[in-house]
């Protein structure tokens, strides 16, 4: 545990992209297996202990402090793992663990067990090593070190090239040992054509108003961006079907209406979306909040797939299958243009309504897409649209110049500052989380909360408002002046609105941000309730 606590702590303390990626290869270069491999899973996120929960630990530091004392100290810290870390008064010492031993103990013990056991380990650590195993076991690192990060120093450590090693990541689970003997030169490079095997997608590139004059429209091919979840689809004749996420993750379990029976042969690249119940094809497409209710089960009742159906949406073919279904062939180099001809004659050979073919947009010019894109407001499960360069072939990660997302204008309302509450990490010592609403009437109902959006100097303005103007206080949160002559106006631009019962305004949006802070305005002005229930309409 000791060198992986280092590693987290320079690593906190590096703000240079340049700086972590050389901590990584040093790391990969001096540590052993299965140590690194375990580290590197942690740092990637793809690690889950799922044996200690939050709870767990707070329980057993209230255990050796006092409850009071550490509920003010997190309250200032705003981070869990080192509050624990720096208030723990360590018993009689045992031997200091190390980090796989702690990974597959874990894995191995029940609940109960690990309670008993991670005191043991919190007393032989000193106050670096404690927080490393905390942050270790609770899966917030909060490092700064990306999964790209992590392959870009794979690849710098072994001198075999990140698109090699994109190609077979998602083939292996922790500690990695194929890959890493594979790496290091002790073994043959893995088969990147596993036919149910995950691979790395191909992302798109926000564009701008300045990028269209350098743009041919001629170039490239434009469809709808579906409002759902990215997934990739890989079936085989011969062993069945898997569902992945945009991530990596088998959700197969969670929608068996998708993979049994199969419906596809090959591998491809799509949007899952809902469906309106009874009813098929492309204007049968539901609203997101729809499938959010099907969205993190790990199962599914029959009655939930009856009363909400998926589809996807293809887009994209990576492997195509021959005529049994059971042989496949890696077209991903191929231009968009040819890759999507197979596709089409692949959805139509499947001919299956769980299977919908995203069309392509018919356009002149970018003046006649943008009539089009303005006219995608009218459709709820489109969000804008797509740019495909016509010879780009299928390319892992976000590369330059080939694909773009041409999103709608996110919609903007004015709302009031209710509630603030201190963020964590770095925004500990600041009110950086706020709560906003509308008016209904004389009253001021919440319709959300943004801890994002803002520039520094903004947040600094925003935390010396919730300071000077704190009405009340309830633990953590602040609730500041909001009547109609006093209080703070937030522009908040957010993607869209659904009904929800579980909030008091009967509204929840979606991705809200704050856009601007409205010192022009009175918080009399600000918008009313019934500008959100239009757009749920």
């Amino acid at each position: 545990m000791k060198a992986f606590a280092r590693l987290l702590e320079d690593l906190l303390y590096q703000p240079a992209r340049n700086g972590k990626l050389a901590l990584l290869v040093d790391y990969l270069a001096a540590t052993p297996d299965p140590d690194r491999g375990y580290a590197l899973a942690a740092l990637c996120s793809d690690l889950v202990l799922d044996e200690v929960k939050p709870a767990l630990l707070r329980g057993l530091i209230e255990q050796r402090a006092d409850p009071i004392l550490f509920r003010l100290s997190y309250d200032f810290v705003g981070d869990l793992s080192e509050t624990i870390a720096l208030m723990w008064e360590a018993g009689e010492a045992a031997e200091a663990p190390g980090l796989a031993q702690v990974v597959e103990t874990l894995r191995a013990l029940s609940k109960a067990e690990a309670r008993r056991l991670i005191p043991l380990w919190l007393d032989a650590l000193d106050g670096t090593g404690r927080w490393a195993l905390l942050k270790l076991v609770t899966g917030a690192l909060r490092v700064g070190v990306s999964t790209g990060l992590a392959k870009q120093a794979l690849a710098q450590w072994s001198g075999v090239a990140q698109t090699e090693i994109e190609e077979v990541w998602h083939g292996f689970a922790p500690p990695y040992l194929p890959l890493f003997a594979w790496l290091s030169g002790a073994a043959a490079r893995p088969s990147a054509n596993d036919a149910l095997c995950f691979h790395s997608p191909m992302l798109a590139q926000p564009i701008d108003d300045t990028d269209f004059a350098k743009l041919a429209p001629t170039d490239f091919c434009a469809e709808w961006k579906w409002d759902g979840v990215r997934v990739q689809l890989k079936g085989r004749a011969d062993v069945g079907a898997r569902l992945f996420s945009r991530s990596g993750d088998d959700i197969s379990a969670a929608f068996p209406d998708l993979v049994d029976p199969l419906l596809f042969h090959g591998g491809l690249d799509g949007e899952l979306v809902a469906l309106e119940p009874g009813e098929s094809g492309l204007e049968a497409v539901a609203s997101f909040s729809t499938l959010q209710q099907r969205l993190n089960r790990k199962t599914v009742s029959a009655a939930m797939m009856a009363r909400i159906p998926v589809a996807i949406v293809a887009y994209d073919l990576l492997f195509a299958a021959d005529s049994s279904g059971e042989h496949w062939t890696d077209i991903r180099p191929l231009p968009f243009q040819e890759r999507r001809a197979l596709l089409e004659q692949a959805v139509a050979r499947a001919n299956d309504p769980r299977l919908l073919l995203s069309p392509l947009l018919d356009y002149r010019d970018w003046e006649s897409l943008a009539a089009q894109r303005a006219v995608s407001a009218q459709h709820p499960s489109v969000e804008g649209v797509m740019l495909k360069r016509k010879a780009s072939p299928y390319l892992a990660g976000r590369p330059k110049g080939e694909w773009f997302k041409w999103k709608r204008d996110a919609h903007l309302l004015d709302c009031v500052m209710m509630y603030a509450q201190r963020g964590h990490g770095k925004r500990a010592s600041l009110y950086s989380d706020y709560t906003f609403g509308l008016w209904s009437g004389d009253m001021l109902l919440p319709v959300g909360k943004s801890y994002f959006g803002f520039t520094d100097a903004e947040l600094a303005q925003l935390d010396r408002f919730v300071r000077q103007n704190t009405t009340q206080r309830f633990g953590p949160v602040r609730e500041v002046v909001h009547s109609r002559d006093d209080g703070l106006v937030l522009e908040i631009a957010f993607e869209g609105v659904q009904v929800s019962a579980r909030h008091k305004s009967g509204y929840a949006m979606r991705f809200p941000r704050i856009n601007r802070i409205r010192r022009d305005k009175k918080p009399g002005e600000a918008d009313l309730l019934e500008s959100l229930a239009k757009l749920a309409r």
